[in-house]
């Protein structure tokens, strides 16, 4: 909670602190000669680690190449994702999904699965190998108690991936 006010305090000094200033000079300089760079004026906190499927639908870093972002999900991980998911869905859109907040175990499933298996590819030290979450995916799609359950083991082999 304290980093919170932290954050949100710091945030209202970089929006607000500059604004009088540059209103008074017409824009160009605030303060020692430093431009005008105005923050928007909004708060937005997530987890965005090298690993984390937010990471990886940004395209800071280059896709391995084992794994291109426009494979669809069915060929990567096996036909039977085509029980749950949408034949088009690609490896880019799974990792860019907001329906996992909420949602069913299948889509935090899919999302958390596929970053996880670019972190094998591409993170020397990761946790699981491409295989074993190609075949924990599959033994994950029995039910949406399985589909949870594997989602946050992926989540968090994720977010402690350096």
């Amino acid at each position: 909670m304290g980093m919170l006010v932290l954050c949100m305090v710091a945030c209202y000094l970089l929006v607000d602190g500059g604004s009088g200033a540059a209103a008074a000079s017409g824009g160009e300089e605030v303060h020692g000669g430093t431009p005008d760079m105005r923050m928007p004026g909004y708060l937005y906190i997530r987890t965005t680690g090298r690993c984390t499927p937010q990471f990886w639908s940004s395209g800071r870093e280059p896709w391995p190449n084992t794994v291109p972002h426009d494979s669809s999900v069915s060929k990567v991980f096996g036909s039977r994702l085509l029980e749950r998911y949408e034949p088009g869905l690609t490896l880019l859109e799974a990792t860019q999904r907001n329906d996992d907040i909420g949602s069913s175990a299948f889509s935090k499933l899919v999302k958390q699965s596929s970053a996880a298996l670019l972190n094998a590819y591409s993170r020397p030290g990761f946790p699981y190998s491409a295989w074993e979450i190609k075949s924990l995916v599959l033994e994950a799609l029995v039910s949406e108690s399985s589909a949870a359950s594997q989602a946050e083991q992926f989540k968090q082999a994720n977010e402690a991936c350096n």
